[in-house]
Parts: C-alpha cells; structure tokens; sequence
C-alpha cells in the first residue's frame, strides 16, 4: 500500500516540533469506521545494543481476528531518541513495512500515543494523516493530561484531559489489570476508537492488534521479513 508524502524526515528538532504543530490541525477527530473487514496493529522494538530497531506491521480479520498478513522490517533508525517526537524515529521504518503489505488494512491500532499529546500529534495521528485512514493510539502509558478515579472492571473508562481538553480515554480492558491510554489518531471519534479497542480485545491487557505487532517486533510471532 502506498503511504502520502507529507514532509521530509531528516529534520532537526527543532523542526520535528513544528511540522507536528503545522499537521495536528489537519486531523479528523469524528467519526466510525464502518465496513471494516481487516484491523492492523503495530509495533516498534529496540533489538540490538547496536540500536537496531524492528518495526513489525500485522494484520488481522475481521472479527475473528486471525492473522492474514504481515511484515517485519529490520534497521537502524535514523533520528535520535526525543520524548514526544517518537513518530519521527519510527515510523520511516513502519512506512516501509506497510508498503510491503499484501492485505491493506481498514482500521490501524498503534502502539503510541494519537491525540494525546503535548502538541496533539502523536505517533498515532502521524501515522493515520499518512496512511489516509481510521487510527487509534492505544499506549501503555500516559503522555501528558490527567484523570478521575477508573473503575477495576473490564470495559470501564474515563476521559482523559489535558488543561480543558479531553485527549484521550483511560480504559481497562481487562479486569484488575493496569489501564490503556486510548486517544483517536485521524478519522475517528474517541467513543468509537474506545469502543474498537475493547472489541479487539480477548483477555489480555492489551487488543490482539497491537499485542501480536508487539510479539512480532520481539521475534515471538512469526512475520514475513522484509
């Protein structure tokens, strides 16, 4: 699948900052994906002392959630480690892998941050504004904002604000486990990407999109290289 080319990616920091502020006002942050037939998930992990990367790209039914499809690109990355500017150190490695896919997905789960975000552009909604589809950001931890207490049960959440913003949800998606920071990353709505996640989820913390990308990246699911 072909992604758009938005800017270039050898910036400098500085840069980086600004070309997230200039793109987080061309994000859609309504709307429910209807007809989805294939959810993708992705996943980027350090392997190597080296400073390899792998970034892994899965693809799976809908709604049985089997795997059809995926790819596993190794390399180095190229921009530095910058807290908030993680789309720019990742995703040139998972634009690669998503041009190798054979299945195009309808839905992407990522494994990062979308809307909430110090500049609302996180490597979620970077990915969705390049990808040109619905995209969830479905993170392990939070970024900026705050929230209320969250009940233990799976299937409860609350919003989550930044200032006097809502950003994201705070969701437990499984019952006594620790939450997931779920905000929209382009072309959804924050009840609808909360409402995927939990609906891609079966019995682990985190939705089998994001959670199979994951084991792909760390070499304990099989994935075609590329």
């Amino acid at each position: 699948m072909r992604l758009r080319q938005l800017h270039d990616w050898q910036v400098s920091i500085a840069r980086a900052r600004e070309i997230q502020i200039q793109f987080a006002g061309q994000l859609v942050l309504t709307g429910s994906p209807e007809g989805v037939r294939c959810v993708a998930g992705t996943d980027v992990s350090v392997i190597s002392q080296l400073g390899l990367a792998r970034a892994a790209v899965v693809v799976l039914d809908y709604p049985t959630l089997t795997v059809v499809d995926s790819v596993l690109v190794e390399a180095k990355p190229e921009f530095p480690y910058v807290p908030g500017l993680l789309s720019f150190r990742e995703i040139p490695l998972l634009i690669q892998a998503f041009e190798r896919l054979r299945v195009e997905p309808d839905l992407v789960m990522v494994d990062g941050q979308g809307y909430a975000h110090p500049r609302r552009f996180g490597l979620a909604s970077h990915l969705g504004l390049l990808l040109d589809r619905p995209t969830i950001g479905c993170a392990k931890s939070r970024l900026c904002g705050s929230h209320d207490g969250l009940g233990e049960q799976s299937g409860e959440w609350c919003s989550l604000v930044d200032g006097d913003e809502v950003v994201g949800a705070v969701v437990r998606t499984r019952t006594g486990s620790k939450p997931l920071y779920v905000s929209c990353g382009h072309r959804i709505g924050l009840p609808s990407a909360v409402q995927w996640v939990l609906d891609c989820c079966r019995g682990y913390r985190l939705p089998e999109p994001t959670r199979l990308s994951h084991l792909a990246s760390i070499g304990r699911l099989v994935a075609t290289t590329g």
